[in-house]
C-alpha cells in the first residue's frame, strides 16, 4: 500500500491542522495510508510546517525520498507592531526553519497560493526546484449550502472566522466592526466573531461600541474557538463574512465560507482577490499600506457590502459555484499526489 508521511503532527482548529485533516480524509478515500513518523517507511514525506527534527529530514534525503514543503505566508506582522517577546521570538524563528527547509531539503515546493509564492520568491529568493501554486481544498459535501442554520431575518449577520485576531492580530478585527459600523447606518446588523480574541481586545471593541452612534443597531458577539464541526452551520447562518486577516495567505475560512455558499467581503491584500474571483463576493483596494498595518479604506468596502445584502441570493449561488469550480477537496488530493508521487 502506498504510504504518505505528514509531518510534523499537528493538531487544533484551524490552519495547518485543518489541512491535515482534510488531506487526510482525501488520502483515505484512495486507500493510501498515511504516518506521521519520518524513520517509518513511505513512498513520499509532505512537511507542512516548520520542525525541529532536521536530523530526521537528512536521513529522509538520504534515503532517496521525495520530501515536498508545502509553504504557507511568512511571518511578517513583527516587523511593524510589537507583541510581545515571546510572539517576536517564534516568529523570527519559524521563517528561519521553513528558509531552510526550503533552500536545504525540499525537493518540490508548494505554495498554497500564487501570493505566497510571490512573496517567498521576492524576501528569500526563487527556490533552486520545481515549485507549484495548489490551492487549499474543501469537502464540498461537508461544506455545503444545504443543511441546517439559524440565519436571522431581522438582521444582518456578518462572520469573523479566524484562528486568532488576538494582540498583534486583531488590526482587521477593529476594521471589520468599523465596516459594520458604517452598514449598521442604513441595515441592523450582528457581528459574529469567532477565534481567539484576547480581553483587552475585546474590551477596546466594546468601548468603541459604547460611544458609537449606531450603537442599538450593531451588536458584536465573541464566540471564541468554534470546533470544526460546528463552522459549516455557523457559515450558513451568517449572511457575509468579512475576512479580518491582513495580507491572508491562502485563509480556509474564505474557502468553507464560499463552498457554503456565503459571499466574503474584504481588503485586496494577500491572496483574498485571487480566492473571491469577481462575482462570489466584494474586494476593493485597500486604500493605504496594508505591510504597514495602515487604516484601509472603510467606507469603500461598506459601500460595496450593501450590495451584498440586498441581492443575498444572486452572491450566495455564485459563492458557491466559485468553490465548486476551483477548491473541491479530491481536487487539492490530486495536485497534491501528482507532486509527492509523480
Amino acid at each position: 500500500m502506498t504510504r504518505i508521511c505528514i509531518t510534523p503532527f499537528v493538531q487544533g482548529t484551524g490552519g495547518m491542522a485543518s489541512f491535515r485533516l482534510k488531506f487526510e480524509a482525501g488520502l483515505k478515500k484512495r486507500n493510501i495510508d498515511v504516518t506521521y513518523r519520518l524513520d517509518d517507511s513511505f513512498d513520499a514525506a509532505l512537511v507542512i510546517a516548520g520542525t525541529r527534527f532536521i536530523p530526521d529530514l537528512k536521513r529522509v534525503k538520504r534515503r532517496g525520498i521525495r520530501l515536498v514543503q508545502r509553504l504557507d505566508g511568512i511571518n511578517w506582522v513583527h516587523r511593524v507592531k510589537w507583541s510581545g517577546i515571546r510572539y517576536t521570538t517564534r516568529a523570527i524563528y519559524g521563517n528561519f526553519m521553513l528558509s531552510l527547509i526550503r533552500n536545504r531539503f525540499a525537493d518540490r515546493v508548494i505554495y498554497q497560493s500564487q501570493f505566497i509564492k510571490t512573496w517567498w520568491e521576492d524576501w528569500y529568493g526563487v527556490a533552486n526546484k520545481p515549485s507549484q501554486v495548489i490551492i487549499n481544498g474543501v469537502d464540498l459535501d461537508i461544506y455545503t449550502p444545504n443543511g441546517e442554520h439559524e440565519r436571522p431575518d431581522n438582521v444582518y449577520r456578518m462572520l469573523l472566522l479566524e484562528g486568532s485576531l488576538a494582540r498583534g492580530l486583531n488590526s482587521g478585527l477593529f476594521h471589520g466592526v468599523a465596516v459594520a459600523e458604517r452598514l449598521a447606518e442604513k441595515f441592523p446588523m450582528e457581528v459574529i466573531v469567532a477565534g481567539t480574541v484576547d480581553e483587552q481586545t475585546q474590551q477596546k471593541i466594546n468601548s468603541v461600541l459604547s460611544v458609537s452612534s449606531v450603537e442599538k443597531n450593531l451588536s458584536v458577539k465573541f464566540l471564541g474557538t468554534v470546533s470544526r464541526e460546528k463552522i459549516p452551520h455557523l457559515i450558513r447562518s451568517s449572511h457575509l463574512m468579512y475576512c479580518a486577516e491582513v495580507n491572508p495567505p491562502c485563509p480556509n475560512s474564505v474557502i468553507e465560507s464560499l463552498a457554503c455558499g456565503l459571499p466574503v467581503i474584504g481588503f485586496d491584500s494577500g491572496s483574498l482577490k485571487e480566492l473571491v474571483g469577481e462575482s462570489a463576493g466584494v474586494i476593493v483596494p485597500y486604500g493605504a499600506n496594508p505591510w504597514r498595518l495602515e487604516t484601509p479604506d472603510i467606507s469603500a468596502l461598506a459601500s460595496s457590502a450593501e450590495k451584498i445584502l440586498q441581492e443575498q441570493n444572486q452572491f450566495r449561488t455564485s459563492a458557491r459555484k466559485r468553490a465548486e469550480s476551483e477548491f473541491g477537496l479530491d481536487k487539492m488530493v490530486t495536485s497534491y499526489l501528482d507532486v509527492l508521487l509523480g
